[in-house]
């Protein structure tokens, strides 16, 4: 199912490097040429993210209002595209999950934006709904057993087919049997949105924990399953070592050689203080991690670990704490060595996104004291 995403930018020249980008990664992109439009569509339809074309003032103001009461479109992720000195933490304080700074680089941004479609696809896969035909009666102020028809299913909503529309503005009470089950489920929701048909998206309020284990017990059990082949993340190519701009020239040129041209991801330059650790010890080893990609890091530390050892990296900054494996593939006594990140699940790469996508945003990074 394509991600759906709303550009609200009237600068064209940064629409035209965005929107290349949203579709190659397979994203829908709908472009809103105002902020006065783009309510419009965020009251009319729903958006997986909304990437916005921020200026402090009423307007923009206004804007974010609107997103965080639209029904359809208050979970979307929102990256915002602000001016290059205008500080990111009020931005995040309005809600964005990401930053873009004028004027814009398309590699940069492709790093954030493939980190907000990874957050939007967990969203997805946490509430991976499934189709189901079942008889509802459903109460609220001012009517009582009203007839629906479920049609489908995840832990934290469902979709319903009815004659009458549903008040969205109160508590909605729900009662319903699912296929091969005696127990009736009861439970409360809210509409998240409605549609011209009857079709109706209900987000879930308040779960009894009996009713909870009835429709956990049922998704488990109806659930499509996926293929490992399906779930597993593209390959990362191995991340040669990046030393130092200022080495010596033949320490430089020795340690380019061995690299072999071989990056195949968008490396980051950059002084992170971090610390290793070898896998199965808990003795910290200081160092500097001096680029990262998808794929891996260079840390700088006079006396590297052996070459394939494992290794837990962990960077500590103002706002992410990040532990990740990884194992060494190239090593420079007295400079440091290259690893590439040994992925445990989506998750653990979608936090390296991250940490890119802050790297990306802004020309600084606030790192903790080591």
């Amino acid at each position: 199912m394509d991600l759906r995403v709303l550009l609200v930018c009237p600068d064209q020249s940064a629409a035209e490097i965005l929107n290349p980008i949203l579709v190659e990664m397979g994203m829908q992109s709908e472009s809103a040429p105002s902020l006065a439009a783009g309510l419009q569509r965020l009251e009319a339809e729903h958006f997986d993210a909304v990437l916005l074309d921020y200026h402090e003032g009423p307007a923009s103001r206004e804007f974010l209002t609107g997103l965080r009461l639209s029904a359809k479109n208050r979970a979307a992720q929102l990256v915002a595209i602000v001016d290059g000195e205008h500080s990111a933490r009020p931005v995040f304080g309005l809600g964005a999950s990401f930053v873009l700074y004028r004027p814009l680089s398309a590699e940069r941004a492709r790093i954030s934006l493939r980190a907000a479609r990874g957050l939007m696809r967990r969203e997805r896969r946490r509430a991976q709904r499934v189709p189901v035909t079942s008889a509802v009666k459903f109460d609220h102020p001012g009517a009582e057993d009203q007839p629906a028809t479920l049609l489908d299913l995840s832990d934290g909503g469902s979709l319903l087919s009815s004659d009458r529309s549903l008040p969205p503005a109160c508590k909605v009470y729900f009662q319903f049997a699912l296929p091969g089950q005696s127990q009736l489920v009861r439970l409360s929701g809210e509409v998240a949105w409605q549609d011209a048909s009857g079709r109706s998206g209900i987000r879930f309020l308040d779960v009894p924990q009996t009713s909870r284990r009835l429709m956990q017990g049922w998704l488990q059990q109806n659930a499509p399953r996926s293929s490992s082949a399906n779930l597993a993340m593209p390959p990362t190519s191995s991340l040669p070592a990046r030393p130092s701009e200022t080495r010596s020239a033949p320490a430089k040129s020795l340690l380019e050689a061995n690299a072999a041209n071989r990056r195949g991801k968008f490396r980051l330059a950059c002084k992170l203080g971090a610390e290793i650790y070898r896998l199965g010890s808990t003795v910290p080893n200081r160092c500097t991690l001096s680029d990262i990609s998808e794929g891996g890091c260079y840390v700088e530390m006079p006396s590297p670990l052996a070459a394939q050892s494992g290794i837990e990296v962990v960077v500590r900054t103002a706002d992410t704490r990040l532990r990740i494996r990884g194992l060494v593939l190239t090593v420079h006594p007295g400079y440091g060595m290259g690893v590439r990140f040994t992925f445990r699940d989506a998750a653990e790469q979608e936090e390296v996104l991250r940490l890119l996508a802050q790297l990306a945003a802004g020309p600084t990074l606030d790192a903790l004291p080591r």
